[in-house]
């Protein structure tokens, strides 16, 4: 299994090769199309994430026997689908601790900060400080 930051690494290199910003969002887009549709089950109002400009909803599993958080996602806006498919592979299937103490640089790094309007900079930064939230709750439970 990659470590976080080998994974954020990955996501750099994947990006570096696309200097145009169109061809970036057009990257985004197919990221996001290329993810797994969330259960609708899981389309609830508590799993909406507040401080988004379009609906997103985030489904976060703990699965004990690996002592990992296993997030699902999905939007309705197409570059926040992208963004949110980077996040879960960014963060999706570590342990609380080391979700934790993550730095995400690849935020930074790949330009995603600086190229988005700041209602979805917002919205990005909601939807890290809820998966953050979530391996605090599942840290807790654990101890």
């Amino acid at each position: 299994m990659a470590t976080i930051n080998e994974i954020q690494d990955e996501i750099i290199e994947e990006f570096a090769g696309l200097d145009d910003w169109m061809d970036r969002y057009q990257l985004l887009i197919d990221l996001g199309s290329g993810q797994e549709p969330l259960d609708e089950k899981y389309k609830t109002e508590s799993n909406l994430i507040d401080g988004c400009q379009s609906r997103v909803w985030l489904q976060a599993d703990y699965i004990k026997e690996q002592g990992i958080i296993r997030f699902t996602a999905e939007s309705d806006a197409l570059i926040v689908k992208g963004i949110v498919a980077l996040l879960i592979r960014v963060l999706s299937d570590h342990t609380p601790q080391e979700i934790l103490d993550a730095d995400l640089y690849f935020i930074e790094q790949i330009g995603l900060r600086e190229h988005l309007s700041p209602t979805r900079s917002n919205g990005l930064l909601a939807m890290v400080k809820q998966m953050r939230m979530y391996a605090l709750a599942f840290k807790a439970k654990e101890g």
